[in-house]
């Protein structure tokens, strides 16, 4: 199976930073985020995996760390201080210039032999267009126009200066000139003239993710990706989606084994169930609950700072009225569905994540649920996105991991050294340009 480490601030957890003992104060230290892959390496975890934003709300930074470094200086830190993890950042295919985003990329394959990754997004907010010089977002349907397009060029780019170029004849030319392929792409979003000016990958290119849960997301996922990282609530939403992706997939003439679908995991671990329950229930009595209302209401698109915390959750619009971010959308009309929650349950089942798979136990029972999950077909490896950091990946790479390790269903030690290999992906040849 695949596990990759999603390391957000000190926890996914809303509280985690109010924690005693947590490490807010070394968020600009880089000293911290090495010591996040290391621990991840150490349990020979797939990759690191880093999201990103482009606009600080100030409501929401006076309550909790948001984004914090940008991801790919800190990933090319990262490739100094490991030797296999792979490292993946996000990207916005929404404001990012495709040459620079595949300059930097081709760049973080080569510092590190080969474990790059690319989570390409097309961004949530108004506040982020507005620092790009839009007044607001493009439409839906468009922003997936242009992420399809931008990975196109991207794709194009790093096949366009094939290393079996580079002849460096002491007695004749460096490069062969032949072999270099200019994309000329000329699209509706991008002009982009090419070649790239850093040779091919060694990986080829990097390894692609996407987490759209939106049907133009999903069939963004079905079309490029190599990995998603997906939101599910529960094994039978998860396996819907993982079915969904792999069929839109093979309609397209893929193999859907090339996909590696991964749903968000939040994880407590200790040695009896009842303690993890009283380290999560801590976590949430340090949970500010009129921000955590406020948070709420952005994503399902109203008002909700009056709720009552203690009656069932209002009524909500169904999924396809809803014009917000739809996967988590989504995942709250399911646990409100399964769960029948109150305002304040649900508050607290979103505070770690924001409504992922969440499994409270032992190692053994923890391990048990991600086998379940993973026999089932409902994913094919998880994102951990422990409640707090680095604790919560120090617990499961200490607890966990040796479960599934002595039962056979991970590995003990790193086999290949690129993400694509630690992912069991194809190789790829790079793209070429016509």
């Amino acid at each position: 199976m695949r596990l990759n480490l999603f390391a957000h601030a000190v926890g996914h957890h809303g509280a985690a930073w109010r924690a005693p003992g947590s490490a807010v104060s070394r968020l600009g230290d880089i000293t911290y985020w090495e010591e996040l892959a290391q621990i991840a390496e150490r349990g020979r975890l797939d990759a690191i995996f880093l999201a990103d934003g482009q606009s600080l709300a100030p409501a929401r930074a006076e309550h909790g760390p948001t984004w914090f470094l940008e991801p790919i200086t800190v990933l090319t830190a990262l490739a100094r201080a490991t030797e296999r993890i792979g490292l993946v950042t996000t990207v916005s295919s929404t404001f990012w210039d495709p040459f620079h985003a595949a300059r930097l990329l081709a760049s973080l394959d080569h510092l590190s032999q080969g474990r790059a990754g690319i989570n390409v997004v097309t961004s949530m907010t108004d506040d982020e267009a507005r620092n790009h010089g839009m007044p607001e977002l493009p439409g839906h349907e468009r922003r997936y126009a242009t992420a399809g397009e931008f990975i196109e060029v991207l794709q194009g780019l790093w096949g366009s200066w094939p290393t079996e170029s580079i002849l460096a004849d002491p007695e004749g030319v460096y490069v062969d000139p032949s072999l270099l392929r200019q994309p000329q792409h000329h699209g509706q979003a991008f002009q982009v003239a090419g070649p790239l000016n850093v040779p091919t990958p060694p990986q080829g290119r990097p390894v692609l993710f996407q987490a759209g849960a939106s049907e133009p997301g999903r069939d963004l996922a079905a079309r490029y990706a190599e990995g998603i990282y997906a939101v599910a609530w529960d094994l039978e939403s998860a396996h819907a989606y993982r079915s969904d992706i792999r069929a839109r997939a093979a309609a397209l003439g893929r193999d859907p084994e090339s996909i590696a679908v991964m749903p968000g995991l939040v994880v407590h671990v200790a040695a009896t169930e009842a303690d993890a329950r009283r380290v999560r229930a801590d976590l949430d009595s340090r949970l500010p609950v009129a921000d955590s209302l406020r948070q709420h209401s952005f994503f399902i698109g109203q008002d909700a700072t009056d709720w009552e915390l203690d009656a069932p959750v209002p009524p909500l619009p169904p999924l396809e009225e809803f014009t917000g971010p739809k996967g988590r959308y989504a995942t709250v009309l399911r646990i409100i569905d399964s769960a029948r929650p109150t305002v304040r349950e649900l508050l607290g089942l979103l505070a770690a994540g924001g409504g992922h798979a969440t499994v409270i136990g032992t190692p053994e029972s923890v391990a048990d649920e991600i086998e379940r999950w993973v026999d089932a077909g409902a994913a094919d490896g998880f994102n951990l996105m422990p409640p707090t950091l680095p604790g919560g990946i120090t617990d499961f790479v200490d607890q966990v991991v040796p479960l599934l390790q002595r039962r056979g269903r991970f590995r003990r030690e790193y086999e290949g050294t690129t993400l694509r290999e630690h992912l069991g992906l194809p190789e790829v040849e790079p793209a070429t340009s016509p």
